[in-house]
């Protein structure tokens, strides 16, 4: 059974920064998801395999940058210039196809989640 632990996170000011990581998984696409108290879960950035297509929520664009190490096995998420509206628990996930998604329903796995929290 396939587990991903995301790693990472935790509370920094405004316009900082943090990178999030995850094992990821070779021949899947993998995406990033979070979700604030009250809110849906929502889709913040995704890339295929092997990382040549990668795509962004309109909020995260920009500020956000999703990559992966194919040799480590490892997807990360780069945040800069945060806000307070990106306080969310971050998930990662693997999708099930190579392509990337923007859709929750198309990932199969998924993290516990890492808390982000950024102060004004």
């Amino acid at each position: 059974q396939v587990h991903l632990a995301e790693s990472g996170g935790g509370l920094v000011q405004a316009g900082g920064s943090l990178r999030l990581s995850c094992a990821a998984s070779s021949h899947y696409a993998m995406g990033w998801f979070r979700q604030a108290p009250g809110n849906e879960r929502e889709f913040v950035a995704s890339i295929s395999w092997p990382g040549v297509r990668t795509y962004y929520a309109a909020s995260v664009k920009g500020r956000f940058t999703i990559s992966r190490d194919n040799v480590k096995n490892t997807v990360y998420l780069q945040m800069d210039s945060l806000k307070p509206e990106d306080t969310a628990v971050y998930y990662c996930a693997r999708s099930g196809v190579q392509s990337g998604s923007t859709l929750a329903h198309e990932y199969s796995v998924w993290g516990q989640g890492t808390q982000v929290t950024v102060a004004s």
